[in-house]
C-alpha cells in the first residue's frame, strides 16, 4: 500500500535516527489539511483567486524594491539576470506544481518534505520558510515606506523625517511606514481568506496597470547609449544580481500555502503556480528593459524607489509611486498570509505551539497566529535595513526550493502509484537542474548572508530539539 510505504516510524523505531526520519503519510497530511484547534480553514478560493494570490505575492517586489540594488551589479544586462532567476524559479515551480496537486495542504514545501524526507528535513524546510516568508514581508514593507516618501515629495514637496522612515542602520530610529503596512495587511487577513483575496485581486489589477503604464512611458524615453556596455561587470555581476532578484520570484509558491482553502486544489494549484510565474516573468523583463533604456544604469545606485526616479517628476511618476504603494502592499498581504499558513501546518503537526493552529469560529482564520506573526514582522520591518533582509530571504528560499525538487524525485520512486494532477517533465533531470540552479544562486550570495543563514539554522535546530521533537504529533 502507498500509505504503508509512507508510514511514520513507530514502535520499534524509537531511536534518535528513527525519530528524525519519521514521515507523515500523504493520506494523513491531506486528511488533516485544514483542521486546527477549534475548527477548520474554509475552502473558498478558486483558480482566479489562487492565481492572483500567487501574482500578488510575486509581482512588485523585485521591480519596485530590489531593482535599484540589482542594476548596479548587472548593468543593462539586468533583464538577463531576471531571466536566470526566472529559469531557476521555473525549474522549482514545476516541482511545486506536481507536489501541490498531489499533496494539497497549507504547509507547502514543509508538508512535502514531511511526506518524503522525514521530520527533521520538514522542520528545516519549515524553518527556512519562516525566513523566506516572514523576513520577505519585512523587506518589502521597508521598500513600501520609500515609495510613500516618494509620493509625498512629488505631491506636496515634503517627506517623512528620516528618523521615522528609516531603520537604525540607515540613519533613522524607526521605519514607521513599514510597520504600518504590515498592520494594514494584518487587518485584511483577520477578515477571512475570501475577503482578503478580494482585496488582493483589486490591488493586483492596479499594480499590473501601473507597470504597463510605466513601460509605455519609459520605452518612449529609451536612449540607445544606455544599453552599452551591456554587461559592464561581466557575467559575475549578472549572477550576483540574479541571486538578489530571485527574491522577486518567491511569491509563486504562495498559492501552495492556500492548499487547505482552495475549492479544487488538485486542479487549480498547479495551474495557478505556472500561470503566475509566466505572467510575472514577462512583466519583470519588460519593465527592466524599459527602466535601463530610459535611465543610465549608473544612476540606479542607492535608490529603493527606482522606477519613480526613472520617470522623474512627471505626472507618470506620481501615478507610478501611487501604484507602487498598492503593489508593495499587495505583496505584504499575500506573503504574510503564506507565513501564517506555514505556521498553522507546523502547529497542527505539534512542532510549534498549538496557539498557531487555533481557528477563530466566526472568520475561519488562525487569529492568534496572524496577530503574533504580524506583530513580530512589524517590529522587524521597523528596525532592519532592506538589503540585509532581501539577501537573507533569498538564501532561505533557495534552500527550501532545493528540498522541494528532491521531494519530487523521492515520491516518484517511493510511491509512483499516487495520483498526480500535474507531472513535472523529465524527472529526475528537471528536479536535478532545479537543485543545481538553486545551489548556484546560493553560492553567488555573500559571506555575511551565509553566516546569517548558518546562525538561523542553528537556532532552528535548537528550537526543534527543545520543543518540536518532543511535541511532534508522530511522537506517540
Amino acid at each position: 500500500m502507498v500509505e504503508d510505504a509512507l508510514a511514520p516510524s513507530r514502535g520499534s523505531g524509537n531511536g534518535l535516527r528513527a525519530q528524525l526520519l519519521r514521515r507523515k503519510p500523504v493520506a494523513d497530511l491531506v486528511a488533516d489539511s485544514g483542521r486546527g484547534q477549534g475548527g477548520e480553514l474554509r475552502r473558498s478560493l478558486g483558480l482566479w483567486q489562487l492565481t492572483m494570490l500567487s501574482v500578488g505575492a510575486t509581482l512588485g517586489t523585485g521591480i519596485f524594491v530590489v531593482l535599484g540594488e540589482a542594476v548596479p551589479l548587472a548593468g543593462p544586462g539586468v533583464a538577463l539576470a531576471f531571466v536566470i532567476a526566472g529559469i531557476t524559479a521555473l525549474l522549482s515551480a514545476l516541482s511545486y506544481a506536481e507536489l501541490a496537486g498531489m499533496i494539497p495542504v497549507a504547509g507547502s514545501s514543509y508538508s512535502y518534505a514531511y511526506a518524503t524526507m522525514g521530520e527533521l528535513a520538514a522542520w528545516v524546510c519549515g524553518w527556512c520558510l519562516m525566513l523566506e516568508y516572514g523576513v520577505s514581508v519585512a523587506a518589502v514593507a521597508v521598500g513600501w515606506g520609500q515609495y510613500v516618501n516618494e509620493l509625498l515629495q512629488l505631491l506636496v514637496g515634503v517627506s517623512l523625517p528620516e528618523s521615522l522612515s528609516a531603520p537604525p542602520g540607515d540613519g533613522g530610529i524607526l521605519n514607521v511606514p513599514a510597520a504600518a503596512v504590515v498592520a494594514l495587511a494584518m487587518v485584511a487577513l483577520l477578515g477571512g481568506a475570501r475577503e482578503s483575496a478580494r482585496v488582493n485581486t483589486a490591488m493586483v489589477l492596479i499594480k499590473t496597470a501601473t507597470l504597463v503604464l510605466f513601460c509605455v512611458l519609459a520605452f518612449a524615453a529609451v536612449q540607445d547609449g544606455n544599453f552599452s556596455p551591456l554587461l559592464p561587470l561581466g557575467m559575475g555581476g549578472v549572477s550576483a544580481a540574479a541571486g538578489k532578484l530571485f527574491f522577486s520570484y518567491i511569491g509563486f509558491d504562495a498559492a501552495s500555502t492556500a492548499g487547505s482553502e482552495a475549492r479544487d486544489p488538485q486542479r487549480d494549484l498547479p495551474r495557478a503556480i505556472m500561470l503566475s510565474l509566466v505572467l510575472v516573468t514577462v512583466l519583470y523583463c519588460l519593465v527592466a528593459l524599459a527602466a535601463v533604456g530610459a535611465m543610465h544604469w549608473t544612476e540606479f545606485e542607492g535608490t529603493e524607489a527606482a522606477l519613480s526616479k526613472v520617470l522623474g517628476g512627471t505626472t507618470g511618476s506620481v501615478l507610478l509611486s501611487a501604484g507602487a504603494i498598492v503593489a508593495v502592499a499587495s505583496v505584504v498581504l499575500t506573503v504574510l498570509y503564506g507565513q501564517t499558513r506555514i505556521l498553522f501546518s507546523m502547529s497542527r503537526d505539534g512542532l510549534v505551539p498549538p496557539m498557531f493552529s487555533r481557528i477563530h469560529p466566526r472568520t475561519g482564520v488562525p487569529r492568534a497566529n496572524t496577530l503574533l506573526v504580524s506583530g513580530f514582522i512589524a517590529v522587524l520591518a521597523a528596525v532592519v535595513p532592506l538589503g540585509e533582509l532581501a539577501d537573507a530571504t533569498s538564501i532561505g528560499t533557495l534552500f527550501a526550493f532545493a528540498l522541494v525538487n528532491l521531494a519530487v524525485v523521492v515520491l516518484r520512486r517511493r510511491s509512483p502509484e499516487l495520483h498526480r494532477s500535474f507531472r513535472a517533465p523529465l524527472v529526475p533531470l528537471v528536479p536535478a537542474l532545479g537543485v543545481l540552479s538553486c545551489c548556484y544562486l546560493m553560492f553567488s550570495l555573500g559571506a555575511p548572508t551565509w553566516l546569517a543563514f548558518g546562525a538561523w539554522m542553528l537556532l532552528g535546530l535548537g528550537v526543534y530539539f527543545a520543543y518540536g521533537k518532543r511535541h511532534s504529533g508522530l511522537a506517540g
